[in-house]
């Protein structure tokens, strides 16, 4: 089985630009989550807020940061999760175009 979350958008300091550590940007963060639903339930509103809080209160530098960090963390609260395909863009640091970085993560 797959989760999808798609288009989660919220607000939060992300970035090393000196106005970036000063005030929120939107981020929109997507999500692939392959499971095992043999013996296990993954509650995706507990992912969505997973995710949202550890973004908002870690105020990440790197989006590789917070990609690994995101990771780390739904794969230590969902053990059944097989793989994770993760992306985060920021689509509002360029006038003329979207920035994303994304990985995917294998258990």
């Amino acid at each position: 089985m797959t989760i999808h979350v798609e288009d989660l958008k919220f607000q939060c300091i992300i970035g090393i630009l000196d106005f970036e550590r000063i005030k929120k940007q939107d981020v929109i963060v997507n999500a692939n989550i392959l499971y095992s639903n043999e013996n296990a339930f993954i509650d995706y509103a507990h992912v969505v807020q997973i995710i949202k809080d550890l973004m908002i209160e870690n105020e990440f530098k790197l989006i590789e940061d917070a990609l690994e960090a995101i990771n780390l963390k739904l794969i230590k609260e969902f053990t059944s999760i097989i793989s994770l395909d993760l992306k985060i863009t920021k689509p509002s640091i360029l006038s003329d175009c979207k920035v994303s970085v994304s990985n995917t993560y294998k258990s």
